[in-house]
């Protein structure tokens, strides 16, 4: 089982993820959505597609943009669509 973890709480967890460029990319049904707020913030990978963020809320503390996905990837990344990757502050257990 792959876990995210921060601040003590797992934010995901599957046995499968997608590994793209060293990250970890989760399935969409493997997070625990209670931790997860939409962000405003959208970023562009030339052969990703755009990526929207999630700001990451545990206990009253969050980490602004702490997760992102894509939800209409390019074609080359078609096997990550809606997964779920993390920043370094989120610790990835195997």
């Amino acid at each position: 089982m792959i876990q995210a973890i921060w601040n003590g709480v797992v934010l995901a967890q599957s046995d499968h993820t997608e590994i793209v460029e060293g990250n970890h990319y989760f399935p969409p049904e493997s997070i625990s959505r209670d931790y997860f707020r939409d962000s405003d913030r959208h970023t562009t990978c030339p052969w990703k597609g755009v990526a929207s963020y999630y700001d990451v809320v545990v206990d009253g503390q969050e980490v602004r943009n702490a997760a992102w996905y894509y939800p209409d990837p390019k074609p080359a990344a078609h096997n990550i669509r809606n997964h779920v990757a993390f920043y370094r502050m989120v610790q990835i257990i195997k």
